[in-house]
């Protein structure tokens, strides 16, 4: 049992308290838990890390020991908000690095248990630190439902799927690796021709959300419904929608979406009166620290011999070559031309190989990179270029490669 406490500190009305107040940790690899803070009462919400020891702190509660710090919360992984009633919601995701070094340590005769400590300052108070007490287990049923990994894929192997118009698509599924058991419920949704794209708030999870902001996100066309049980298995297999539910009647590009919905899940439930931040208690069944990916699809062929061809070349619009960027960042790639298009193929490369390619329709000239991408270049360095394809699937023009810089993480 991972026991949540604010560990060492003095009760107090206007004291930082953490619910739930019980988890689980996988030792094996990631997990993933939304902890609700409060009340805050001007506190603010600092750094918060992991670490194997905890050493009495300056202010209220107790601080890692600076011997025994095993890594920060990652930039990219911060969902955390502050919300109304004067609540902070958290989501705690712990990479695999931490689960490991956590492991390690065990196997050499310490603690089976590390900590995750939240900093909150106030002008003119004491800092607080709320730790949280996480014992190490296998990852199963006892450890909160979180999602680790999700890949979505047609069943039929192709770089980009193109159809003709009222043709009928391949089937899809979502590959899933996950903590926990319990249900799995939500939808399959479609973007369509023309629609705003979903942003990356849109994508997460229901149980990432905060209560507010829960109910809030951007719907798209609805195609089809699931709720299924997961055991204790760490990976599923989740079918896709009714092929024939999915559109294909005017020629553009299609986005699948898998929203996934809040779950009652014990083993994470947030009790917001415990807090006095609110009443009832708030579901987290089915949380991830990252967007869920999204799936392409492109309906008709690209432009006529007969259309004028403005470009004979691909150009780059933005951003400019060596742009530097934090790994919070939103960048999108921008360009233009290429004749005879039907499609354009996005390509990101570091360390000398393709990290990862995405798939265009001739309509757009713009793509948002995934917020994945800073676990996949090397030493926060990639490059990225634009290339033409086809209908026969061959590649024609290309743009000149741009380099990008990414602000590295702090150190474990």
């Amino acid at each position: 049992m991972c026991a949540l406490l604010a560990a060492g500190v003095r009760p107090a009305a206007a004291q930082v308290r953490v619910s739930p107040t019980g988890l689980n940790v996988n030792s094996q690899g990631a997990t993933t838990a939304l902890l609700t803070f409060g009340p805050l009462n001007g506190y603010a919400p600092k750094e918060a890390m992991w670490c194997g020891t905890l050493i009495p702190a300056a202010g209220l509660g107790s601080r890692c020991d600076p011997a025994t710090i095993y890594g920060l919360l990652p930039a990219r992984y911060d969902q955390s908000r502050v919300g109304p009633n004067n609540a902070y919601t958290d989501v705690m995701s712990i990479p695999e690095s931490v689960a490991r070094r956590a492991y390690q340590a065990a196997a050499a005769g310490n603690s089976a248990e590390f900590f995750y400590v939240r900093h909150f300052t106030k002008t003119g108070a004491p800092d607080v630190f709320v730790a949280v007490t996480c014992r190490l287990s296998g990852g199963g049923a006892s450890v909160p439902l979180s999602l680790v990994d999700v890949n979505l894929a047609f069943d039929v192997e192709t770089p980009v799927l193109q159809v003709a118009a009222g043709a009928k698509l391949p089937g899809i599924s979502a590959q899933i690796v996950y903590t926990g058991s319990g249900r799995l419920q939500g939808r399959w949704e479609v973007v369509l021709p023309g629609q705003e794209l979903p942003t990356a708030q849109d994508l997460l999870t229901e149980s990432t959300l905060s209560p507010d902001q829960r109910g809030t996100q951007h719907r798209f066309a609805e195609i089809d419904r699931f709720n299924v049980f997961l055991d204790p298995t760490g990976r599923y297999t989740l079918s896709g929608p009714d092929p024939a539910k999915l559109p294909t009647g005017v020629e553009g590009q299609y986005l699948v979406l898998l929203r996934l919905e809040a779950s009652d899940d014990k083993e994470s439930d947030t009790d917001l009166a415990a807090l006095g931040v609110g009443s009832g208690v708030v579901h987290a069944g089915g949380v991830a620290g990252f967007p869920m990916p999204t799936l392409r699809y492109v309906v008709g062929g690209g432009g006529s011999e007969l259309s004028p061809a403005a470009h004979s070349s691909i150009d780059i619009v933005g951003p400019a070559d060596g742009v530097a960027m934090k790994v919070t960042d939103v960048l999108d790639l921008e360009w233009h031309g290429g004749p005879q298009t039907a499609f354009y193929r996005v390509e990101v490369e570091s360390g000398g190989k393709i990290v990862h390619q995405a798939f265009v329709s001739p309509g757009a000239h713009i793509y948002r990179l995934p917020p994945f991408i800073a676990d996949k270049v090397t030493a926060g360095e990639f490059r990225w270029r634009v290339v033409s394809v086809d209908e026969g699937g061959r590649d024609g023009a290309a743009s000149p490669w741009r380099h990008v810089s990414m602000a590295r993480l702090p150190s474990a």
